[in-house]
């Protein structure tokens, strides 16, 4: 994996919000939206569907993108989430139950696209699928897309709710392990729109090892030093999780600095994050270095870090951690 010393950093592409246009300039009316579901290119997803024990209750072109869609009932036990989104709201999939088991009704259809063997998986309605199975329901209503790469573009384009730094980089290195399965050969590169930014895959994989890991201490230097990798998806992550392993032993021992600063009485919420600004020589480089050589660096100031030299004041003039989110 390159970093920001070998080659000019490559980012995700910026998004661009669409221009505003003109009035009725775009997709069709709504008779053009008409679709034949026996059409050859639906015809082996209605079969999916059907084999499955789900029947097809309508079929149409998307007005905007003019994709063809199928809407669905599905046996419930034939739809699982996405093995690589974010983990279950308790809270949030118990109040929705209540909310359907109220109106009786139950309105909001689940994005669904085939599962590589078998069933289907819903990348956006994890939450409504569990609500309904805690209310025993039978079968659930779906839009049946035929393209599966939709997935991960769903996720990808999220703004149902903010990812925090956590949830976020747990989702990339699922997305990261689906795609090296369905997608061997390919590289980080060929993918950087779904993965947003390399340092979410090595972040990830620290909150996996970790899950109260402290990212926001050090995501900001891991994001400036990687970028996104060509060579194949199954060779980047050896990379990352070789540098992952080495931010989790640095973690370790900031972890036994701050015991040291809380043993002398030093009150602060922000004490990681201090210790590993305070040992962090980035900003004062005038050419970024490798990431492992930076890491490198920070661990032996770390080692040498003397808790006797540290006044509350620095504490205070060294401000807050970075937010996760």
């Amino acid at each position: 994996m390159a970093t920001a010393s070998t080659a000019k950093l490559k980012r995700a592409p910026a998004r661009r919000r669409p221009r505003k246009q003109k009035a009725g300039s775009r997709g069709l009316t709504p008779a053009e939206c008409k679709l034949d579901v026996t059409s050859p290119g639906l015809q082996s997803l209605l079969n999916r569907i059907e084999s499955e024990g789900g029947i097809v209750v309508g079929s149409y072109s998307d007005p905007l993108g003019k994709n063809p869609l199928l809407l669905a009932i599905l046996p419930i036990d034939r739809i699982e989430p996405t093995p690589f989104q974010r983990d279950l709201s308790q809270v949030h999939h118990r109040r929705l139950a209540d909310v359907i088991d109220r109106t009786g009704f139950f309105l909001d259809p689940v994005i669904a696209v085939t599962a590589p063997e078998k069933g289907f998986w819903t990348p956006n309605g994890r939450h409504r699928l569990d609500a309904m199975r805690r209310l025993g329901a039978k079968a659930i209503t779906a839009l049946v897309v035929p393209k599966r790469e939709l997935a991960w573009q769903i996720l990808a384009l999220n703004t149902e709710k903010a990812h925090n730094l956590k949830d976020k980089s747990l989702e990339v290195i699922r997305i990261f392990r689906n795609l090296m399965e369905e997608t061997p050969g390919k590289t980080e590169k060929d993918f950087s729109y779904y993965l947003e930014e390399p340092s979410f895959v090595t972040m990830g994989l620290c909150y996996e090892k970790n899950p109260r890991f402290s990212g926001g201490v050090y995501n900001s230097f891991v994001k400036r030093l990687t970028e996104f990798s060509d060579v194949s998806l199954e060779k980047s992550l050896r990379q990352h999780q070789k540098i992952a392993e080495m931010i989790l032993e640095l973690d370790e021992k900031v972890a036994e600095i701050v015991k040291k600063l809380k043993a002398k009485g030093f009150v602060s919420p922000y004490l990681k994050t201090f210790v590993v600004a305070r040992s962090n020589p980035l900003r004062f480089m005038k050419e970024p270095p490798e990431l492992e050589d930076l890491i490198k660096t920070i661990r032996g100031k770390v080692d040498r870090f003397n808790v006797d030299k540290i006044k509350q004041s620095d504490i205070v003039a060294s401000g807050g951690a970075p937010d996760d989110a």
